[in-house]
């Protein structure tokens, strides 16, 4: 498939969301699988407003890039938090340069402990109003090109929209209990990775994508899968071999 075909194949699938239901967690991490085939990146991931205003991750491409994010929320310190708060892109930080990272200094070091050198930073925005922020990481000293950027800020523009649908938006302002039912299944999600992972005693990334494989082939929402997992209804969870997480060289060793 052509990189054309997948950009084409992921607005589709944005777009299918605006006339059915849909599992809004799963689908911002097929955004985050999407965008690191499209924009050859090495992570992504999604922040979005809870309805206090406070950031919060949704989504990312693996483990270890989620556990980077949380600690930029704890620190509120990063390109992403600062492009939440003003609204705009914040493209081709270099974490290894001091005079790019001097309002955000004990983000970066842990970012480039993880093995990141260079970062961007995407608001999700409706109209004027931001309500998350798209994050894509790269490995090597590697700027993102206008085009890559334009496809990008569209794939969170479609995804705003999409998240936003059916919401009862009026003039800007979200509607706030179906954004809070999603950061609770958040929680529900990381619990029950951390059942599964102890269970099978593999790494998180693993226990998550067997969670999501079987609730895309049983056509169930992630966090129904994930409930049926905590309270001890899912017992026929297939255990496959996890393949190495690639670490910060891209060896298989933990960042």
């Amino acid at each position: 498939m052509t990189r054309e075909q997948r950009l084409l194949e992921a607005v589709v699938e944005a777009v299918d969301t605006l006339v059915d239901d849909f599992d809004l967690i799963e689908f911002l991490h097929r955004l985050c699988d999407r965008c690191v085939r499209l924009l050859d990146v090495s992570a992504v991931g999604v922040m979005l407003a809870d309805p206090g205003g406070a950031l919060q991750v949704i989504a990312a491409s693996d483990e270890h890039t989620r556990l980077l994010e949380l600690f930029a929320l704890q620190y509120e310190q990063g390109p992403c938090v600062e492009c939440h708060r003003v609204g705009a892109a914040r493209l081709n930080v270099r974490l290894d340069l001091p005079e790019q990272t001097a309002a955000f200094p004990v983000f970066a070091t842990r970012a480039r402990e993880a093995g990141f050198t260079t970062t961007h930073a995407l608001p999700m925005r409706l109209r004027r109003q931001a309500v998350g922020a798209l994050n894509l990481f790269h490995r090597d000293a590697q700027d993102i090109s206008d085009a890559e950027a334009r496809v990008a800020q569209a794939l969170a523009d479609v995804a705003t929209i999409a998240i936003l649908q059916q919401r009862g938006i009026e003039h800007g302002n979200l509607e706030r209990a179906q954004l809070q039912a999603a950061l609770s299944s958040r929680i529900v999600i990381e619990q029950a990775k951390g059942i599964l992972a102890e269970r099978w005693q593999c790494d998180l990334d693993h226990a998550f994508d067997a969670l999501r494989r079987h609730a895309r082939t049983h056509r169930v929402r992630l966090s129904d899968v994930c409930r049926q997992l905590i309270d001890g209804e899912l017992e026929d969870l297939p255990h496959r071999p996890a393949d190495p997480a690639p670490g910060p060289s891209g060896t298989g060793e933990p960042p």
